[in-house]
């Protein structure tokens, strides 16, 4: 198959492309932003090397990305290119709107003009806001966002909707549990924590520490999207708030097992040999308390299982973090 990853740079979207299988013909697209080190995306590019068919595109060229489908009719496309962060989203309205619903908009667009076979779209656990039910199913309203940029993965589910009814285009929202692992974002927590705690600096730990993530490693996240790859939904007559009649289902890629931000602190102090110093904060706008994935769906129609847990996923970090960084294997040792 031929298979579009759009933010083949970012760290989903290049570790994706790394584990696709070899029979697929994969192009990637990113813009190469400077939300975060540019040096660090053209590092996981590297990697990538042959592997891909690399374009520097924005999603917000319409006409070039149109030219794009035309040149090669993509089987499937799988939008992981948005601009990301939650607090960034309140900093920077713009950008959400023009990289997650207008680059969106035009993702919609060449997949009308040029029929593919599955869009596949990264959605996010942020769209369940405020709710406070749990374990987060695909069956709970999700109208209630505590950020733009949570508002804007709202309204990437509900555009897709629309076109999967419109123009029969197969849709699968892909809502992302807190993605952590080796080459990861530098504005993720778990990132942020460690470089500030190798450098003696304190970090900050909202909410007291009492915060609940349902931290997920990076390859199970990619698991899952893989397994749904060739998963396209037809639509259905008995259809749930998480499917349709039209051709679109949502799921969630999480853990399933939520851990409190103390305890995720602990795991990285554990394994860089280093306390940190902490200054603990209230909850900060835009943030919520806890998210817990509800997975049912996504084991029961694709066998999924996330297989990594927390500590070998955080020591696999560090290891990366320390080779990355070029830090002495001695850091933290007495």
């Amino acid at each position: 198959m031929k298979v579009l990853i759009t933010g083949v740079a970012g760290f989903i979207g290049a570790r994706l492309a790394t584990l696709l299988p070899e029979t697929h013909d994969i192009v990637g697209i990113d813009n190469l932003n400077d939300y975060y080190d540019v040096t660090l995306k053209q590092e996981r590019l590297r990697l990538l090397g042959k592997k891909i068919k690399f374009v520097q595109m924005d999603l917000c060229e319409k006409q070039t990305l149109e030219e794009l489908f035309k040149q090669e009719s993509f089987d499937i496309v799988i939008n992981l290119a948005a601009q990301a962060g939650v607090r960034y989203s309140i900093e920077n309205p713009d950008a959400y709107i023009q990289s997650n619903v207008v680059g969106f908009l035009n993702i919609l667009e060449a997949c009308r003009k040029y029929p593919v076979k599955h869009l596949l779209f990264a959605s996010s656990s942020s769209v369940y806001g405020g709710n406070k039910k749990i374990p987060f199913s695909t069956e709970d309203n999700v109208d209630h966002p505590v950020s733009l940029y949570a508002a804007t993965k709202k309204s990437n589910e509900l555009m897709a909707h629309a076109y999967a009814n419109l123009y029969q285009i197969p849709v699968t929202g892909l809502r992302f549990f807190t993605v952590y692992g080796p080459m990861g974002r530098p504005d993720m927590a778990y990132y942020g924590f460690t470089d500030k705690i190798v450098r003696g600096e304190a970090i900050q730990v909202f909410n007291h520490g009492k915060m609940m993530r349902d931290f997920t490693y990076i390859d199970d996240i990619c698991d899952g999207i893989i397994r749904l790859l060739n998963h396209i939904p037809k639509g259905q007559i008995d259809y749930q708030v998480s499917d349709s009649w039209a051709p679109y289902k949502i799921y969630n890629i999480g853990n399933n097992n939520p851990v409190q931000l103390g305890k995720f602190i602990e795991i990285i102090e554990k394994h860089l040999g280093i306390e940190a110093k902490k200054e603990y904060l209230p909850m900060q706008d835009g943030d919520v308390v806890q998210t817990f994935a509800d997975i049912s769906d996504l084991s029961k129609e694709t066998g999924y299982q996330p297989t990594t847990d927390l500590d070998e996923g955080i020591k696999k970090f560090v290891e990366w973090y320390k080779a990355y960084y070029a830090i002495g294997e001695n850091i933290g040792k007495k």
